[in-house]
């Protein structure tokens, strides 16, 4: 036997079979998921107990959507606190339900307790909304004739169960979530690129747009990165366990500086048929910059060694040849962009060789104690506490409903209102279109595979299937994750109840009731229209650019830390993304809030440019000695961008010089230089200038 498992296991097909299992970390937590109801639920299906079945199931679901990215130390800290919080609910469920005004008003004050705690941190948001769902599900599962802790002991006990595998897998690759993390980073700097190279030969509006979506998730990538790194540095023994993941996360930081930054506007040269195979060419090395970290992304997961592309050399090799070909006044604007592109080549090339440095660079970290980051939430303004009280609304609402019509299973509008109300207007617009979609195609599915499945075990499988869908789909497609959970839910209601196709009227009435409660809160308890936010989150990107543009022109080689400037570099990118989320909300408000859509769109649009261009400078920085620059230019652009913060800020019309001097001496500084980096150099401090400019001039549409 031991023979025949060592020799299947290098045989070339199950290595293929295990690399691809590795390569997609959904399809791990789905098989988690599915393996633990099996392997809980086969021998009660022999017995012919279905309601442990369920039960046990149940309890597995709610852990998993429970879970977060954690170190093993952590994950048991984390597993205690869920069991724990898991019993208390369930156990509250069975003993106050046949009291309805005492369970009411016991489950509206811990939905509100259990949301606040939640935005402690990242860990506990998971184990709160693990601790509500499962308690929904105690509510639906709750029957009389069963003893007082009989369905808690057994939810708790699949949740455990999963917990513990779960735990048992994370100790045989303890930094296996760090790497996902990190993969998950270089796969949206992949998109990221591959979306830029639709820029060559020209760049529209649309794609410009698009970019700033894609950009929204590399940065939410690099934050998550962040947290999960910071998560890991509490719990290892010694920091320098972390420095080879730091490293590829400073690596990942740099190459979306590089993969951000803009230089100049190609349009004028893809008008011109002589430089039309230049900028696909140009395209071409993006795309194989794509694929690269798409690479790298995928052997971190795998564990395979990386292996940089042979072609994208050939690329930078050909580009440099056809360069030398362009008359000087182009030929500088291209030679830029290929320096920047052959840097990322470099450093995806040497991705692999060990950095000498023992230092271990510094992260930020919220230092905040747990009572403060409470009391702060303690406040009518803060959207946790605002979230928290539309929820509860939903389910005070939707209890209300079910105690007044006696319906049956009718928590199933409390399941809903959980899934559909989200902390914003926009958000929540979304999921409910989805989730009421979704639902009637999971039932209408589901109702019909019933009918092909039968038996116990038919179902059973169906569960199964449905289980590991869900939990596949999750991330990736939340419409699909929808249908599918509304089947597993089907399936488990048959198990214990037989009800077959008499389930579809009352679930989608249940549903849309649920859907139409999320809106309506979300509608009238502080929707937090977009366009109110505007000004203020503008006024907060334009005081980061200005942060991002004194630190890069102060950076000095000489820093051993260069954590002020990565700081500002962060804090940049999430106020650019921060606007950009508001822009796109305000499309899905109603038509009477979206009368500055126009001014928010160019607003957007330029600040976005403002960024990229900052980190071209950045990113240029990095590689040569600064321009020496007349301290007047520096701090007229930075004083530009703080006043145009303050104005926006306090909604005030005062007067701001415009910046056409500037631009002025900058074009005569240009013309003196006929070639070489300070021509470079000093372009995109002229452009930085020129958006700073617009920016100013476009933002006073806020204050009439």
């Amino acid at each position: 036997m031991v023979k025949l498992h060592i020799h299947i296991k290098h045989q070339a097909w199950f290595q293929r079979l295990v690399k691809e299992f590795w390569r997609h970390p959904n399809r791990l937590t789905a098989t988690k998921v599915m393996i633990t109801m099996a392997v809980q639920a086969i021998p009660f299906i022999i017995l012919g107990n279905p309601f442990l079945v369920v039960t046990l199931s149940l309890g597995t679901v709610a852990a998993a959507l429970s879970e977060r990215d954690d170190h093993p130390r952590g994950r048991i800290k984390a597993l205690a606190i869920t069991i724990i919080s898991f019993a208390i609910t369930t156990l509250s469920v069975s003993l106050l339900k046949p009291y309805p005004i005492l369970f009411g008003t016991g489950f509206i004050a811990s939905t509100i307790v259990f949301v606040l705690i939640g935005g402690i941190s990242e860990r506990y948001r998971g184990i709160s909304y693990g601790a509500i769902l499962i308690g929904i599900y105690a509510m639906i599962g709750y029957r009389e004739e069963y003893l007082w802790y009989e369905q808690a002991l057994f939810l708790c006990a699949g949740a455990l169960f999963y917990g513990l595998l779960s735990l048992y897998l994370l100790y045989r690759k303890p930094w296996r979530l760090l790497e996902e993390q990190l993969a998950t980073g270089f796969m949206a700097l992949s998109e990221y690129l591959k979306e830029k190279a639709k820029n060559f030969p020209s760049e529209k509006s649309e794609q410009t747009n698009h970019q700033a979506i894609l950009n929204i998730k590399v940065v939410n990538a690099l934050e998550k990165c962040k947290e999960v790194i910071n998560v890991y540095g509490q719990e290892v023994k010694s920091q320098k366990q972390l420095i080879p993941y730091l490293q590829r996360f400073m690596l990942l930081q740099s190459l979306h500086e590089r993969a951000a930054s803009g230089h100049e506007n190609y349009e004028k040269l893809a008008d011109k048929e002589e430089y039309k195979e230049l900028l696909e060419g140009f395209a071409e090395l993006l795309h194989q910059l794509s694929h690269a970290s798409k690479l790298v992304a995928e052997n971190m997961l795998t564990g395979e060694p990386y292996s940089h592309p042979v072609s994208i050399g050939w690329i930078v090799n050909a580009l440099e040849f056809e360069i030398e070909k362009v008359p000087q006044h182009h030929k500088q604007l291209l030679e830029l962009l290929l320096h920047n592109l052959n840097r990322s080549h470099q450093s995806l090339k040497n991705i692999d060789l060990p950095d000498k440095s023992t230092s271990v660079p510094r992260l930020g970290q919220d230092e905040r104690t747990i009572l403060q980051r409470i009391k702060e939430q303690l406040n009518w303004s803060h959207p946790r506490l605002r979230y928290a009280i539309r929820l509860s609304a939903c389910f005070l609402i939707g209890y209300l409903i079910i105690q007044h019509y006696k319906l049956e299973n009718g928590e199933w509008i409390l399941l809903t209102s959980l899934f559909v109300s989200q902390p914003t207007y926009s958000e929540t617009r979304r999921k409910l279109l989805e989730r009421i979609v979704g639902t009637l195609t999971g039932v209408s599915i589901g109702i019909l595979m019933l009918q092909l499945l039968p038996t116990q075990s038919g179902q059973f499988i169906l569960l199964l299937a449905s289980g590991f869908s869900f939990f596949y789909w999750r991330f990736s497609n939340y419409s699909y994750a929808v249908i599918f959970i509304s089947i597993y839910v089907l399936a488990n209601n048959q198990l214990t109840t037989e009800s077959g196709g008499y389930v579809l009227i009352p679930r989608v009435i249940d549903t849309l009731i649920g859907s139409l409660l999320s809106f309506l809160t979300i509608r009238f308890l502080w929707p937090n229209w977009q366009h109110k936010q505007i000004p203020k989150l503008l006024s907060k990107a334009l005081q980061n650019n200005s942060l991002y543009f004194n630190a890069i022109i102060n950076r000095t080689n000489l820093q051993k830390d260069d954590y002020d400037y990565r700081l500002a570099r962060r804090l940049a990118h999430k106020a650019d993304n921060a606007l950009t989320l508001a822009w796109q909300s305000m499309q899905v408000e109603p038509k009477k809030r979206r009368h500055l859509i126009e001014q928010a769109f160019k607003l957007t649009y330029l600040n976005h440019a403002l960024l990229s261009y900052l980190s071209a400078l950045g990113a240029l920085y990095q590689d040569h000695t600064k321009l020496a620059l007349a301290q007047e230019i520096n701090t007229a652009i930075t004083l530009t961008l703080n006043r145009t913060a303050t104005r926006l800020s306090k909604d005030e019309s005062t007067h701001i010089d415009s910046l056409k001097p500037v631009l002025m001496n900058l074009r005569d500084m240009i013309n003196d230089y006929s070639q070489g980096k300070e021509r470079q150099h000093l372009r995109l401090i002229y452009n930085i200038a020129a958006v700073s400019n617009k920016l100013l001039k476009e933002s006073a549409s806020f204050q009439k």
